[in-house]
């Protein structure tokens, strides 16, 4: 029962999860058809390492199988992956990013039509289409919240 909880907790990232979200971003664009070959994980895990006391940063799982990382600069979310998906936990962390906050914003890649979807369910609009930052390829959509 206890390991079930600390699944399901959200709590800011710790410098020593950074491997861990690293992993799952991997992961998650190994297994997307339409996604190119993602950046090796330690590259990934420099570039969050990097962002990493610029951002506000939560995680869930035990351990870590979902991560977010948000902008409060720029009130973006930057970042939202999720192992487990259909559990709520990334409801829970959007609705994190939206505590004290009218407006946010973010962008997700053209072909992921269930992020869309899910952004959609959460109050997001789609606002404008975007080409990719380097070093990802994929055009995506810019959505946006209001509260």
């Amino acid at each position: 029962m206890m390991a079930e909880l600390n699944a399901d907790k959200i709590r800011r990232a710790a410098p020593g999860d950074v491997p861990a979200c690293a992993r799952v971003v991997h992961d998650w664009a190994t297994q997307t058809d339409w996604m190119p070959d993602e950046l090796p994980v330690d590259e990934l895990a420099k570039l969050i390492s990097d962002a990493f006391d610029s951002r506000e940063m939560w995680v869930a799982g035990d351990p870590v199988d979902c991560y977010m990382s948000l902008d409060p600069a720029q009130n973006k979310i930057g970042a939202l992956y999720c192992s487990r998906t259909g559990q709520g936990i990334g409801k829970r962390l959007v609705d994190k990013a939206k505590e004290g906050r009218n407006f946010l914003w973010l962008t997700t890649h053209r072909p992921n039509t269930a992020a869309q979807r899910f952004y959609r369910r959460e109050g997001f609009e789609v606002t404008a289409e975007e080409p990719p930052v380097p070093p990802d390829t994929v055009p995506v959509y810019r959505m946006e919240w209001r509260a």
